[in-house]
């Protein structure tokens, strides 16, 4: 028996927005279903006695002071080199989008 389905696969597609051809389909049936035999298989381990972890880093909460840097350049000065191109004290750039 099949662990993914074909519908289940292009119900996918459909929720990524890609279209896929049939082979791309029957590829990703087998991958996704090796995927969920493979997560079977990890959910069968025997893990009594071993503590949940969230981190594999034993760090926790590490924080550090906020430091102003001074780069020895001045706003007012910074703004001067922006021309004309500025506008309520802000450097105004052209749009994007």
């Amino acid at each position: 028996m099949e662990k993914i389905s074909k519908d289940e696969v292009k119900h996918l597609a459909e929720l990524s927005s890609i279209s896929l051809s049939e082979e791309e389909i029957s590829n990703l049936q087998t991958d996704l279903g090796n995927i969920v035999e493979y997560i079977e298989q990890l959910s069968q381990l025997n893990t009594d006695g071993v503590k949940p972890t969230y981190s594999v880093s034993k760090n926790q909460n590490v924080w550090r002071e906020d430091e102003i840097d001074d780069y020895g350049v001045k706003r007012d000065e910074l703004l001067k080199l922006a021309g004309e191109n500025v506008e309520d004290n802000q450097v105004k750039v052209p749009k994007v989008l």
